[in-house]
């Protein structure tokens, strides 16, 4: 972590993290970048549905390959790069065909490490294998919920998930959220955890760091007034006044409280229900 001197009220306690250690390049690859509208949290009617989204720095896209689909053909990372859209480093790498991609990196892994996605791969951070040939004990992170549909669990920067069990065509896996749950042995994943694991230790600063980062300010309830808050109004600092918390809508929210719907369809893949609130 990088430490700031107290210059400014807004320096003291900033922190950041150590780029110029852990980056090798500056630039991205132009042919694996693309221009894209900031939807500022509205969706395609220009309505909003992420609160406190907006403004922010311009941001290029990378062409990240999620599905990982070339495989038993070895690759080279060539650099280590930043990434504005995602936690997570990521790396440009070169197949031995001459191909390039852009790939969400490991710990663990420099330029010049040599990596495959293979069935007959070691399991060593970096390299990407069907779950059915990863040992319980293993970390791993990218993982595809049906096989073949890319990866789309765990991908934010220092997480990553344990395979815990091996039964009847399934693999139970502990995700960082302490939810167990069943994915098929056909689905593969990568060995190892996300990159940038000091991410979650970053001390924001002050608030104009937060409008370059899109994220605009937040309203607590109880300091609105009744017809826009159900924590609204009373005299002075009232309390929320209700035995359970709850979002602007009424809808239940934090706490520990159940918001999944009770029919979801995934509901039989879980074998144990995250941990919230005290208890984790």
């Amino acid at each position: 972590m990088k430490k700031f001197k107290p210059t400014t009220p807004g320096r003291r306690g900033m922190t950041g993290i150590s780029y110029s250690s852990e980056l090798t390049a500056t630039k991205p690859l132009k042919s694996l970048t693309f221009g894209r509208k900031s939807a500022k949290g509205r969706n395609s009617f220009g309505r909003i549905t992420s609160r406190h989204r907006g403004g922010g720095h311009k941001r290029r896209f990378r062409e990240i390959d999620f599905k990982m689909d070339k495989k038993d053909i070895p690759f080279e990372v060539k650099t280590i790069e930043y990434d504005p859209n995602r936690s997570g480093f990521i790396g440009l790498v070169a197949y031995k065909d001459g191909e390039r991609r852009y790939m969400l990196l490991p710990r663990k892994v420099s330029v010049g490490s040599t990596l495959s996605v293979s069935e007959k791969a070691s399991v060593k951070p970096g390299n990407r294998l069907p779950l059915s040939a990863i040992p319980v004990g293993t970390f791993v992170f990218n993982i595809e919920i049906q096989p073949g549909g890319g990866a789309k669990l765990v991908r934010s920067a220092g997480s990553a998930a344990e395979v815990i069990a091996r039964d009847a065509g399934y693999v139970d896996l502990k995700m960082p959220s302490t939810e167990i749950r069943k994915i098929k042995d056909t689905s593969w994943a990568t060995v190892g955890e996300v990159s940038n694991h000091e991410h979650g230790r970053v001390v924001i600063g002050k608030a104009g760091r937060s409008r370059h980062m899109n994220r605009r300010p937040t309203v607590r309830g109880s300091a609105m007034n009744p017809v826009d808050h159900p924590y609204g109004g009373g005299e002075g600092r009232a309390g929320r006044g209700l035995r359970r918390a709850k979002t602007k809508w009424g809808k239940p929210a934090g706490k520990g409280q159940k918001t999944r719907k009770p029919k979801k369809y995934s509901n039989r893949m879980i074998i144990k229900r995250r941990k919230v609130g005290k208890r984790r």
